[in-house]
């Protein structure tokens, strides 16, 4: 297989795990393994890794991207002796890499100013929220590689938009439900419209929840204080939002996450060393979690 994948980037120039994949068919994981264990190619990592929590894994800690994301979307494999190709090919991948994130974050920052316009109306003050974005777009690892949605199968374009919109304690129930109305709206519209394809994966909660939320003492609540920890502001409370994060520190929450990241790195590194060191002509199904990751979606389940 080596020969085959050096014989097709000699004629091609660089490609990406997906490329090769496109070409060559077969499994992922034997095109990565090979990809990785040949002395005649080079791989080259593109982007960031970021914690993410998966209850398939002891602890819950992993890195993100997957492996097997990681190798098709944000890895440049050439051959060894090509320096300078494969690392102009790894410059124009993350840049397109920024610029989706780029496209994504300016999106969202687009739906939640036509949103904010219908919540003075609900008695919801600018002073009484804050909208965050969290996931791949705050870490400029957001994609565009056309995927299932999974409650409607309809295919979107790559990553959702992760979105919390947080309450101060002091809104009516009744507001806090409308809000979560017109913006379950806009998510159906974003989902069904030819045209636009995107993903909304959002919350509505009040401050109180968050306090409930930082005692990171089951999965669920885990995942809520991850998700708003890496959460960036679009729109609102700064004060609110500070608040919020005062309480993950307050309770150890993001004592905890830190802990967790240098759990995930050592988690990865010795997942990759296991799977290279196998012989396996196939990933086993217990070992798939390795390979693979769970989808990030119980916060907004």
């Amino acid at each position: 297989m080596e020969r085959t994948i050096s014989d097709l980037i000699k004629q091609k120039g660089p490609l990406t795990g997906a490329e090769l994949h496109t070409a060559l068919g077969g499994d992922p994981f034997l095109l990565w393994k090979a990809c990785m264990k040949a002395s005649r190619l080079t791989t080259r990592i593109v982007g960031k890794r970021f914690l993410r929590l998966d209850q398939k894994v002891s602890g819950f800690a992993r890195l993100s991207p997957s492996i097997m994301r990681e190798f098709l979307t944000y890895s440049v494999i050439g051959l060894t002796e090509d320096t300078e190709g494969l690392e102009r090919r790894a410059h124009e991948i993350l840049a397109h890499i920024q610029q989706v994130s780029r496209n994504k974050r300016e999106l969202a920052r687009n739906i939640v100013s036509v949103l904010a316009g219908q919540l003075v109306h609900r008695g919801i003050g600018i002073e009484d929220l804050c909208v965050l974005i969290a996931g791949d777009i705050v870490y400029d690892m957001a994609h565009d590689v056309p995927r299932p949605e999974r409650s409607t199968g309809k295919m979107i374009r790559g990553s959702d938009l992760d979105l919390v919109f947080l309450l101060d304690d002091r809104v009516p129930d009744a507001a806090a439900q409308g809000l979560d109305e017109i913006v379950y709206r806009e998510k159906y519209r974003y989902l069904i419209n030819p045209l636009m394809r995107e993903e909304i994966d959002y919350i509505v909660k009040k401050l109180e929840r968050v306090r409930e939320q930082a005692a990171f003492d089951t999965f669920k609540r885990m995942i809520a204080c991850k998700i708003l920890h890496e959460g960036e502001l679009l729109y609102g409370s700064a004060i609110l939002l500070r608040a919020a994060k005062s309480m993950l520190e307050a309770y150890g929450a993001t004592e905890k996450l830190a802990r967790m990241q240098q759990e995930a790195w050592s988690f990865r590194a010795k997942a990759e060393e296991y799977l290279l060191g196998g012989h396996q002509d196939r990933i086993a199904d217990e070992d798939r979690h390795l390979f693979y990751t769970a989808e990030e979606s119980e916060e907004f389940e």
